[in-house]
């Protein structure tokens, strides 16, 4: 195939991509639209997109956006920006957007309860939709109103005020976190609770207090910690130097949380795993940072981000967009050197 460059040094149209590639506009509007299928023939999409390539063409969202009536922007909200788990989300949405011509605007609501105040003067004017991670849905009322889609991720599946749901299986993360303990020889336990009133904390302390309660002589006691890695020490502490026999194993609902869970081991002269062990949840880099490493629960973080996307998009009717994966997605422990057999009664 041979192409020509535009004349005059001028940004390349999709006339010059038609010209070059010997098809009509209309031919290129649709296969670089991504409608194509069933109207143009392979061999011919395939020399739209190489003389497109060849020419350096990008496509005027601008205009396209105005005939569409669509910003191609979506807002992400998520708890707080400093927590890898949320920036691992927001690299995944981020890729999927970039793979159908989006954008993905990250929002900061502190807490994940709000209200969150909305980002621009009239967020939907400026956003297709809405994408909120570890959230409550009617935290963010003031910035989608009733008019923009939202996708819940991490969150609960019974609120009506979301279009789709995409969950992590954290349920099912802290049934394996209690499996590997109780086979471990532990049966004295203290939750690590975090203090954030969400969906996603309040499943993980359910499927602990199920999974322990099935063995009779588990024993499990409950102590809520700020999301810091001071105030999990200060509460380990206090649940460590209790009154009573000192339990063998800390459950934290967060790797920071397990961090500080570590140091307060550590602080009252005892060792990790060999007088208490310690668990915790996320893996982020953290948990591989501290020593011992951290006994933890993988999530896929990218993975929820990029399903998030995919639902808004197939709310938002993009072409060539996928259905998004039906059903939570799955996590796996990962069991390292912070945990070990209950030391001897």
């Amino acid at each position: 195939m041979q192409t020509r460059e535009p004349t005059g040094g001028a940004r390349p149209t999709s006339r010059d991509v038609a010209r070059a590639a010997g098809v009509s506009q209309a031919t290129v509007s649709l296969v670089l639209g991504g409608k194509w299928r069933g109207r143009v023939s392979e061999r011919t999409a395939g020399l739209v997109r190489d003389a497109a390539a060849e020419l350096g063409y990008r496509p005027n969202l601008a205009a396209r956006n105005l005939r569409l009536g669509r910003t191609r922007t979506a807002l992400l909200v998520v708890p707080a920006l400093t927590n890898e788990f949320f920036a691992r989300v927001y690299g995944g949405a981020a890729a999927v957007a970039a793979e159908h011509g989006f954008g993905v605007v990250l929002y900061p609501s502190p807490g994940g309860v709000g209200p969150a105040r909305d980002p621009f003067p009239s967020a939907r004017a400026a956003l297709d939709g809405v994408i909120a991670s570890s959230m409550a849905a009617g935290a963010l009322d003031a910035i989608r109103g009733s008019d923009l889609p939202l996708v819940m991720l991490d969150s609960d599946p019974a609120d009506p005020a979301s279009a789709a749901q995409v969950n992590l299986d954290v349920a099912d993360g802290m049934r394996q976190v209690a499996d590997h303990l109780l086979g471990l020889g532990h049966r004295r336990f203290v939750h690590l609770a975090s203090a954030v009133p969400s969906w996603t904390f309040a499943v993980r302390a359910r499927a602990l207090e199920e999974a322990l309660g099935e063995v009779a002589e588990a024993e499990l006691r409950t102590v809520p910690s700020p999301l810091d890695v001071t105030g999990a020490l200060e509460a380990a502490g206090r649940a460590l130097g209790a009154p009573g026999p000192r339990p063998t194993a800390l459950v934290c609902d967060d790797d920071i949380l397990a961090a500080g869970a570590c140091k307060a081991v550590r602080r009252m002269g005892l060792r990790v795993p060999e007088d208490v062990s310690v668990t915790g949840f996320d893996d982020l880099a953290l948990a591989t940072a501290v020593e011992p490493e951290l006994t933890t629960v993988r999530l896929p973080a990218e993975r929820i981000g990029r399903e998030g996307m995919t639902a808004l998009l197939a709310l938002l009717d993009v072409p060539s967009s996928r259905p998004p994966a039906s059903g939570a997605l799955p996590v796996t422990l990962v069991p390292r050197g912070s945990t070990g057999p209950a030391p001897a009664a």
